[in-house]
């Protein structure tokens, strides 16, 4: 069963879409100019990121991001393989904690394992695929959300525990707190089937540009 991805034309199709139910969204979307989310092929490496993002600002996770990849030859190549043998000390020494660097073998292991399998991940619904990926210790529903967004490219995913997604809503409806998750999750039921689209807005509104290198605002509720 093939899904369908966000690329230029849903992207446009969307933005259009979203548009036409309202004029103060219409004006919303058009303050910023959100690109294409680029192509991620690399599924292991993508969920393994996610994970140093989790609950760090995104300039930071970046720099440990770096580091992270010096500890292998092939870089973002590395192979689960690759993550099983490294001592978790060094993994640590990057700057990931002890919880994190323990989070990354286990996904190590459930890619070696086949318990997570690269050939078959985008040929699952995305409740699947949250399903799937939960079961591995560390990734919570906020990582597998991120991983729809930003390696599947799914179009429809509204991450509600996200920060960066709160407060674009804040700024949004120009409210005084952040919105609760019923009222977010009501408010984006309007949205479908384009609720990504708008978790890209939202996020750069509070973040501008920094946020499309893969996963934004680093709020991971596990």
């Amino acid at each position: 069963m093939s899904f369908t991805v966000l690329e230029k034309q849903v992207m446009e199709d969307g933005i259009n879409y979203l548009s036409s139910l309202d004029k103060n969204l219409s004006k919303f979307l058009k303050q910023f100019d959100v690109p294409v989310l680029p192509i991620e092929e690399d599924y292991f490496w993508s969920l393994t990121r996610s994970v140093i993002y989790q609950q760090i600002s995104g300039k930071a996770a970046k720099k440990i991001s770096d580091r992270y990849l010096k500890l292998f030859n092939k870089g973002s190549k590395m192979s689960p393989i690759d993550v099983i043998k490294i001592d978790i000390e060094k993994i640590q020494n990057v700057g990931i904690s002890r919880q994190k660097s323990g989070y990354i073998k286990n996904i190590a292991n459930a890619f070696d394992e086949g318990l997570v399998s690269e050939t078959q991940l985008h040929k699952l619904s995305d409740k699947e695929i949250i399903d799937q990926l939960v079961k591995i210790k560390g990734v919570g529903r906020w990582t597998a959300e991120m991983f729809l967004i930003f390696t599947l490219r799914r179009p429809d995913v509204f991450p509600v525990t996200d920060l960066g997604v709160q407060k674009g809503f804040q700024i949004y409806y120009d409210l005084d707190e952040l919105p609760s998750i019923d009222m977010m999750n009501e408010k984006s039921e309007n949205w479908k089937p384009y609720r990504t689209i708008m978790s890209l807005y939202l996020w750069f509104a509070v973040e501008g540009p920094c946020l499309l290198y893969t996963s934004p605002s680093p709020r991971d509720r596990g």
